[in-house]
């Protein structure tokens, strides 16, 4: 909105007395002034809208009254807080602000409607899984099965759109891979599709998995949000991925400023979601901003820089995979099923070591930087 206003006033101003005076609107025009702007107005939204969202949750008993799966055997060493009663669904104040936010800094092209539509409908699924536990008081919430085709169906369409359109056909005909200059398919579209399904869906699961401790889930977003900032603003130059030989990606740069909203929209969520968190995002922010974290990376064709730099949610997903399938192999073929963690998700092992909850976060975040690093390298490394 704000780049079109600027356009539209400094076009109305030529050959008048106004147009020297508004020639400073022409700053609307670069994409690091206005990803910077969105940061910013994402940030001081969630600090105002924060206060207001905790309190109308909190009035109509959004909160989390059943006991959390974690310490459903009462021997966590590191709970020291009884986390009922918090409000829950906080992913909305993300939503809304990302979504506003976007809406005054970024220009409309194919690319920022389709990752703020997969946003909103994922942040709806996520709402309707986040109620059914709270009506159910049981924790459960909607079946995973019942999810996980949602998200499946959603980044079948999204694979398909841009296979279908000729401007995009190259992100889904193409795999890129990290270190490696040259894509490993150039005409391969149901690879291609396979991975962006398995990008989106398995980063929108994995984000939600590792979303629980405090601030954990949201600070490790922010992390990897920064690096596909960069990511995006590369694919976005042509300048700046021909000298890194990485695919330009026509229309990409607005991704930044859609990442550049969801840095200061996480960054204000982890002012009230710190330990002990005055809001949980719940299902309503993971799934969404794990999806989007996908999408958005699908579309700067850098899905594998995603696995790198949010190493902390593949590792915390691949916990659980590796949890349930050893037991379930035990249990078939010796009768007794064997447990290879205390407990998954993997935060929630290093919980039963007696490890405090802020040392895990903490130590979870030097991990996500470390893995930030690393994905950045592979940009230059190749």
């Amino acid at each position: 909105m704000l780049y079109y206003l600027s356009q539209y006033l400094q076009q109305s101003a030529q050959g008048t007395g106004w147009e020297e005076t508004l020639s400073a609107l022409r700053l609307f025009r670069y994409i690091t002034f206005r990803t910077a702007g969105s940061a910013v107005t994402a940030l001081l939204l969630s600090w105002w809208l924060g206060p207001k969202v905790i309190v109308w949750l909190k009035r109509l008993r959004f909160g989390q009254e059943y006991r959390d799966a974690a310490d459903a055997s009462g021997d966590l060493k590191a709970r020291v807080l009884d986390k009922r009663g918090t409000p829950t669904m906080g992913g909305l104040l993300i939503v809304v602000v990302i979504d506003l936010t976007v809406l005054l800094w970024a220009q409309w092209n194919a690319l920022t409607v389709l990752t703020l539509a997969s946003l909103v409908g994922l942040a709806g699924l996520g709402f309707y899984d986040d109620y059914a536990k709270i009506a159910l008081q049981d924790g459960k919430g909607v079946r995973g099965r019942v999810k996980l085709w949602v998200q499946v169906l959603l980044a079948l369409f999204i694979a398909g759109y841009l296979w279908y359109l000729p401007d995009t056909r190259k992100l889904i005909a193409s795999v890129i891979v990290p270190f490696y200059k040259h894509p490993i398919t150039a005409g391969a579209p149901v690879l291609g599709m396979a991975v962006t399904v398995f990008t989106i869906v398995g980063s929108s699961n994995a984000v939600n998995l590792t979303d629980g401790l405090d601030g954990l889930a949201i600070g490790c977003t922010l992390i990897v949000t920064a690096v596909l900032l960069i990511v995006t603003y590369v694919a976005g130059h042509a300048q700046f991925a021909e000298y890194l030989r990485v695919p330009a990606v026509s229309g990409a740069g607005e991704l930044t400023v859609i990442c550049g909203a969801m840095f200061g929209a996480s960054l204000g969520f982890l002012w009230y979601n710190c330990h002990p968190a005055q809001v949980f995002m719940g299902d309503t922010g993971s799934l969404a901003l794990g999806g989007t974290l996908g999408i958005i990376s699908v579309l700067a064709h850098q899905p594998f820089v995603l696995f790198i730099a949010g190493g902390v949610f593949v590792a915390e997903a691949v916990s659980v995979i590796i949890q349930v399938g050893c037991f379930k192999c035990y249990r078939r073929f010796r009768g007794v099923g064997k447990r290879v963690f205390l407990r998954t998700p993997l935060h929630h092992h290093f919980e039963k070591l007696g490890w405090y909850e802020s040392k895990i976060v903490a130590r979870f975040y030097i991990l996500c930087v470390l893995c930030a690093v690393l994905a950045l390298a592979s940009l230059k490394l190749r």
